[in-house]
């Protein structure tokens, strides 16, 4: 196993943890996290868009005049296509845009995310949240003397409902639950900060990938 420096909350040093080499320790495996990064955001769009067609618009019930001797083109309906106000050809409809992605795979990918954030040093451990009370500013401090720059992921206890509120107001931070790890959301950010309590194992690694 390899081990990074556990830090504090004030950002001294508090010792040393070790990483488990089959979440953080892997050859990230590009084309499978991009395949279930694909999966998982086409996963969360709605898929609510939708047109009529000839058959719902209103009107058209009469053809619109005589089938001969006018010299334009036949025509049954004013609701058809090429009319103004009739129906949409070929338009879009409700639809689901779920892929089906293997757990095996999800969670390669997780962990291949995970490996890749080690590798350049982007994965902080802290030993754990010590605010007192919810707030935003000591959040921000804490995350600059830990060296956090840009984008970063929390990754909290279900129970740490202090910090969470603490760091759930600043842009650049994402917070969420060891449940809720997934791939995008590791991929998206520049570092990844953890707590002793939510650092993963091989054992309880989970992706929260809605799938």
């Amino acid at each position: 196993m390899s081990s990074i420096t556990l830090k504090k909350q004030s950002g001294a040093d508090a010792g040393s943890v070790e990483l488990d080499d089959a979440v953080f320790g892997l050859e990230p495996n590009v084309p499978v996290m991009h395949q279930v990064v694909v999966a998982q955001l086409a996963a969360a769009r709605a898929g609510t868009q939708s047109t009529k067609t000839r058959a719902e618009v209103s009107g058209g019930g009469a053809k619109p005049f005589k089938q001969k001797g006018t010299g334009r083109a036949r025509q049954g309906s004013t609701r058809a296509p090429q009319w103004r106000g009739g129906g949409v050809a070929l338009g879009p409809k409700p639809r689901k845009y779920d892929q089906r992605t293997p757990k095996k795979m999800k969670k390669l990918a997780l962990r291949s995310a995970l490996s890749d954030r080690a590798a350049d040093n982007k994965v902080v451990v802290v030993d754990a949240w010590d605010f007192e009370t919810p707030k935003t500013s000591e959040a921000t401090k804490a995350l600059s003397k830990l060296g956090v720059e840009g984008r970063a992921l929390v990754v909290l206890e279900s129970t740490d409902t202090t910090a969470w509120k603490s760091f759930r107001n600043i842009d650049s931070v994402h917070v969420i639950t060891l449940g809720e790890l997934n791939t995008y959301d590791v991929l998206v950010s520049d570092y990844v900060v953890f707590t002793q309590a939510s650092l993963p194992t091989s054992a309880p690694v989970t992706s929260g990938d809605q799938q």
